[in-house]
């Protein structure tokens, strides 16, 4: 596992803003524009291994696509999932009232069918900052973006304290510069963290036979970009996790002797340091919280499940 260390971030001339303990309600957005990095990938199973290694610090995801991926693959089969989802959060400004329970003890708000209508409420893109302020999660919020640079995407990139870009090839890394290029104008830019994705060792650019994964890194720290000391490597196991079954799986508990699975330990830990997150005091549950006898046992059982994941003994 790597040492975390604030020089992973810093650039040639600045280091990253100072942010407190995580207490209430830090939000960690994951976003690129292209397509196909891993984006949805990384954040579900994120805020799994976040819950699974800070086991008393609330982790609640959404996404501002329309893709249905995190109920999912935090909802309880069979169990509905009730008249709310992202756009009457939008719309009643506050996601207090739809936030459930969900598997592996992560909370989650369900996404909205159609984002057509949430669009034309996004226009400000300080909205999502104020909606996630009347919500007052009490712990650690993570969105999950859609691959485009639009509306929703700029409200998360606003209400974000750190913005997870991934990166997978040049063409990502050319998009990646689009994101910085709005935290930038907002005053931003040091929120923001690439994450190289979908490494493949044995990819060399055929000019100079330099391994493509270096020559990303080089680039990124050339710009000046602050950049995640952990990368994840390709894994057919760990993308056939998205079709095996009707609902996603998590790599925690379906991909262990992958290498991806360490990959995203080291990567919370990283993530967890990064955001200044301690360990954890007993929270209270969310009041918002939909408690189901799914959600019951689960949070009685989940603990052992997730370090048993982790390779871990009680």
């Amino acid at each position: 596992m790597s040492d975390f260390s604030r020089e992973h971030f810093a650039s040639d001339d600045d280091g990253p803003d100072e942010l407190p303990p995580v207490r209430r309600g830090h939000v960690l957005a994951v976003s690129s524009n292209k397509g196909g990095v891993g984006k949805t990938t990384v954040a579900t199973n994120l805020a799994i291994y976040l819950r699974a290694l800070h086991e008393d610090l609330p982790i609640l995801i959404f996404s501002l696509d329309d893709q249905g991926v995190i109920e999912r693959m935090f909802g309880f089969e069979g169990e509905p999932i009730g008249d709310g989802n992202v756009k009457h959060g939008w719309a009643e400004r506050s996601f207090e009232r739809l936030v459930h329970m969900g598997q592996y003890g992560v909370h989650y708000v369900p996404s909205a069918p159609d984002t057509s209508l949430l669009k034309a409420r996004a226009d400000d893109p300080e909205t999502l900052r104020r909606i996630l302020d009347h919500t007052e999660w009490p712990g650690l919020v993570i969105v999950d973006t859609k691959s485009d640079l639009e509306a929703l995407t700029r409200n998360a990139l606003h209400a974000a304290d750190r913005v997870i870009v991934p990166v997978s090839d040049w063409t990502s890394l050319e998009e990646a510069g689009k994101v910085f290029a709005i935290l930038e104008r907002a005053g931003r830019a040091k929120q923001a963290r690439v994450l190289l994705t979908l490494v493949d060792r044995r990819t060399h650019i055929e000019a100079t036979g330099e391994e493509l994964a270096g020559r990303l890194r080089a680039e990124i720290r050339a710009r000046g970009w602050a950049l995640y000391e952990t990368s994840l490597s390709r894994s057919p196991r760990v993308e056939a996790l998205n079709s095996e079954s009707g609902r996603p799986l998590s790599v925690l508990h379906h991909a262990r002797g992958t290498s991806v699975h360490r990959e995203l330990r080291n990567l919370a830990e990283e993530v967890a340091a990064d955001l200044g997150i301690v360990p954890a005091r007993a929270t209270a549950p969310y009041a918002g919280a939909a408690r189901t006898p799914h959600a019951q046992r689960a949070t009685s059982g989940f603990k052992a499940a997730l370090l048993r994941g982790l390779g871990r003994s009680q």
